[in-house]
């Protein structure tokens, strides 16, 4: 995924990745990664490596714009992970391992169970929360109840009256993907003079469907209350969430975007999409728990009562080109589909020709 950001001057961002005691992966490997991702995203840096948690500790302290650590498991390493330091809303935690969410320092972030990718993103979401840095909004009590707002760039290009984004993450519903997916659509979406909630929300593999459910029902509230047309985009398991939402709540959303959904959830039961994720999701499956599906799945609660952008790449899995196309068939002149070359992160990439069409397509919408 590209991720770049709003056109124009890119403030040069400096990460220091930092490798723990212990820490699993090889070295070279993660420098070249470290090395092309930040080439790709026009940042710098460099990586360093600890031998013990007082050295891990005294690199912490030292002046830097952000830190990338992968922490290891020794349990003295890992409690710097709570703690304050000078640079903790500075800093990226990364575990390799799926070891479950971990209490960090405030500000502070944790990525966990993506593997040597995770890397990647954790580089990602370092560069573009110091380069763009949001604020923070919980609507909820939880952890996971919060969004990060970015207001528009230039607020002359976005007029008296904002629109608002509501962006959903997707990743089959799982713990281990969240709000950092979204961190380029969001910077860019402001740039263009949207006020942008990136949604956080209770997944259900940890919470159950209901708490997800009511979640994004909660955010999408919250970010309702200005007075600008309100647009919620939702990619992969977040389009059914994003389409579910507006369906719930009728007149809120003045348009609703799916980029590459999970749209019928009942076939994607059937289908075994991603190893089983809509069974863990919602529960059970089809045939056990019917009447969550029929309110969950966005093919089956049509007519939504919302207009609808179906954003789908040709290059993504075909059962997402198949539910895409037959979402947008069965909607009829509520949906508007937009199929185009690329692949399954191509539609949340700022960078892809498929992005720049959706945008403009938004703004017809919108008009």
């Amino acid at each position: 995924m590209r991720g770049r950001g709003t056109p124009g001057r890119l403030r040069k961002v400096r990460v220091t990745v930092l490798i723990g005691p212990e820490a699993p992966g090889d070295r070279a490997l993660i420098e070249e990664i470290a090395g092309a991702e930040l080439a790709r995203l026009s940042a710098s840096g460099q990586v360093l490596a600890a031998d013990d948690a007082p050295a891990l500790r005294s690199l912490l302290a030292a002046p830097a714009e952000a830190f990338v650590v992968l922490p290891g498991p020794q349990a003295a390493a890992r409690e710097l992970m709570t703690g304050p330091g000078p640079h903790a809303a500075r800093t990226v935690w990364l575990d390799l391992r799926h070891t479950g969410p971990a209490r960090v320092a405030d500000g502070a972030a944790h990525i966990h169970g993506r593997g040597m990718d995770g890397l990647a993103w954790a580089l990602r979401h370092a560069v573009y929360r110091t380069r763009h840095p949001a604020r923070r909004v919980p609507y909820g009590e939880h952890p996971d109840q919060w969004a990060d707002l970015r207001l528009p760039v230039d607020p002359r290009r976005a007029g008296a009256e904002p629109p608002v984004a509501v962006l959903v993450h997707g990743g089959f519903w799982r713990s281990v993907w969240g709000a950092d997916l979204m961190d380029a659509a969001a910077v860019d979406l402001a740039g263009r003079g949207f006020s942008v909630w990136n949604l956080e929300y209770r997944r259900p593999d940890a919470h159950g469907w209901a708490a997800t459910t009511s979640d994004v029902a909660a955010g999408l509230a919250a970010a309702s209350a200005g007075s600008g047309p309100l647009v919620v985009l939702g990619h992969s398991a977040g389009g059914t969430l994003a389409l579910r939402a507006a369906a719930d709540a009728p007149g809120r959303v003045a348009l609703a975007v799916s980029l590459a959904g999970v749209l019928d959830l009942a076939e994607g039961d059937r289908r075994r999409m991603g190893n089983g994720a809509v069974a863990m999701a919602l529960g059970g499956h089809v045939a056990g728990v019917p009447d969550v599906y029929a309110q969950a799945s966005p093919i089956e609660r049509l007519p939504l009562g919302v207009r609808q952008l179906i954003v789908q790449g040709a290059g993504d899995e075909t059962d997402f080109v198949d539910m895409g196309r037959r979402h947008a068939r069965a909607a009829g002149e509520e949906a508007v589909l937009l199929e185009r070359p690329g692949g399954h992160f191509d539609v949340i990439d700022p960078g892809s020709a498929i992005w720049q069409a959706m945008i403009e397509e938004i703004f017809r919408l919108l008009s």
